[in-house]
């Protein structure tokens, strides 16, 4: 049996992440330069064909995410073969895909755990378990921003909406929110 998740908080420190990637190398959530941040965006897999029209749209606005300097990277449940499929396939050639992510690390994240419920409409198998959705803004010293938690796969934040978020935070130094407990 599964923990269950984890609640995070804006302005507390966010899970480490050390992660291999699909294409070679690794990813590893580590402290970054004054200004910059991590946009992380922990997908279902390369079954689901939502998370194949989002991370489309985050590919296609890389290059404004950095430079606004934010780093992304793409995190889901998927095997080394699933992950580096959907790279090659979904012609993510510009985003950071992580894949391995284990079911606890996306409970220590606050993700909602999936049962396999057969193909989907991709003809893709789901795998038996794996990950909903999340979104999660991670700030330089490596506490949490904001973060967006599904517990179904459908309306996911749009890069257009993230960005013009990240413009005016950037702009008008906003605070993160939701900080109260």
């Amino acid at each position: 049996m599964l923990p269950p998740p984890t609640t995070l908080f804006p302005r507390q420190p966010v899970p480490l992440l050390k992660l291999p990637l699909a294409g070679g190398g690794e990813f590893e959530l580590k402290a970054l330069q004054a200004g910059r941040s991590y946009l992380l965006v922990f997908y279902r897999g390369r079954h689901c064909p939502v998370c194949r029209t989002q991370l489309s749209a985050l590919q296609a606005q890389a290059e404004a995410f950095a430079s606004r300097g934010v780093t992304l990277a793409a995190v889901s449940c998927d095997t080394k073969e699933r992950a580096e499929a959907a790279k090659v396939d979904w012609k993510l050639d510009s985003l950071d895909i992580a894949y391995g992510l284990t079911l606890e690390q996306a409970r220590q994240w606050g993700l909602f755990i999936t049962a396999s419920r057969g193909k989907t409409s991709l003809g893709i198998e789901e795998p038996a378990l794996f990950s909903e959705p999340g979104l999660f803004l991670v700030s330089a010293d490596l506490t949490l921003f904001f973060s967006s938690i599904q517990s179904m796969p459908f309306v996911r934040p749009r890069p257009e909406d993230m960005l013009a978020a990240i413009y005016y935070i950037q702009k008008n130094d906003y605070p993160p929110r939701g900080d109260y407990r």
